[in-house]
């Protein structure tokens, strides 16, 4: 384990915050809810966006399908963000020890960096996608949704390490 991180784990256990997440009796269990529903969110959201992308649902316009279901995504993952931080300083020294959650930490990062990658290099040709949907941007797709289910994926086995 990185020892910086480590030594960040340490600060947010201890800081008031931590003291919070770990001591309330709905604290964790609350944001386990909300992180649950940013999840399907963000999954559904951008999953289905994803999947026209690769050429699945054919019948559905991309450029409308995504301007509705893309605010959706970006909701999720929103709410994903401080419950996920409430969970993390519930336990933080045990979460930092975990080889899962910093794999998870680690393909956010990826997943984040290729629907950022994905907006600079494509939202202006969504309109076309219909017509000629490009090999490169159909595996950025494809990616994006094996990167967000294995998130979701280790998320879960989380609490089985």
């Amino acid at each position: 384990m990185n020892a910086a991180f480590a030594r960040f784990a340490e600060w947010a256990a201890a800081s008031d915050f931590g003291q919070w997440a770990s001591g309330s009796a709905i604290a964790y269990p609350l944001a386990n809810v909300v992180h649950l529903l940013g999840l399907v969110m963000l999954v559904g959201g951008i999953g289905i966006v994803d999947l026209r992308l690769t050429g699945l649902f054919r019948a559905l316009p991309v450029a409308p399908l995504s301007r509705a279901l893309t605010p959706v995504a970006i909701a999720g993952l929103v709410l994903m963000i401080p419950s996920g931080a409430t969970m993390f300083a519930a336990d933080a020294t045990s979460m930092a020890g975990s080889t899962i959650f910093r794999w998870k930490l680690g393909l956010i990062g990826i997943a984040l960096i290729n629907a950022i990658a994905f907006r600079v290099v494509w939202s202006h040709r969504l309109r076309t996608w219909d017509s000629a949907p490009p090999l490169a941007g159909r595996l950025m797709a494809a990616g994006s949704i094996l990167l967000w289910l294995t998130i979701g994926a280790l998320g879960r086995m989380i609490a089985y390490s």
